[in-house]
């Protein structure tokens, strides 16, 4: 069986927020269902939603997987809890959140799980790390390229920061460390 390539959104505001994204890219590669291939460079924002919170550390990923969209979810869902999350007010602060942003050329509207990820595109914190790993990537049902997003997006309040490396070559034995 072909893996699927899904991109992934990281998001962290209370706590190490280094160290929880780096936590995240850990849990994330620990298995054989999924493989981080991709790190976007990591940038500071400012919050979406509910403002009267600290600012964000953002990053994509992109990975391959075995997993379908479902099981991809919530094994994400299962991640974000062993890290701490809790879910108390909508777009409140967190340890940390991972979204499903794309997966292979697949549109899912369902009331659990919809692909594209429905606000992706009004999203600096999204679109400007997506350019890093594939400016030329088609939004499925959009018809447009991250690039021609890119261009349209207010970009203000997005920082960039740091870059994480991987270290270490075998898929299991990888550990991440910032730059």
């Amino acid at each position: 069986m072909k893996p699927c390539k899904a991109y992934l959104g990281l998001g962290a505001n209370i706590g190490d927020r280094e160290d929880q994204l780096i936590k995240a890219l850990e849990l994330i590669n620990s298995n054989n269902e999924m493989e981080v291939t991709k790190l976007s460079s990591v940038y500071e924002t400012e919050p979406v939603g509910y403002i009267e919170q600290p600012p964000f550390l953002n990053m994509v990923i992109e990975i391959n997987t075995y997993l379908e969209p479902e099981a991809l979810l919530y094994r994400l869902l299962f991640i974000e809890k062993s890290l701490g999350r809790e879910r108390k007010l909508k777009w409140g602060p967190r340890t940390i959140d991972i979204d499903i942003l794309l997966y292979d050329k697949l549109e899912i509207n369902r009331p659990d799980l919809i692909i594209p990820h429905p606000r992706m595109i009004e999203r600096a914190f999204v679109i400007i790390p997506l350019m890093d790993l594939n400016p030329d990537l088609m939004i499925p049902g959009l018809g447009k390229s991250v690039k021609e997003l890119a261009k349209t997006i207010n970009i203000r309040g997005i920082t960039p920061l740091k870059e994480i490396q991987i270290v270490g070559e075998q898929h299991e034995n990888r550990r991440y460390c910032f730059k």
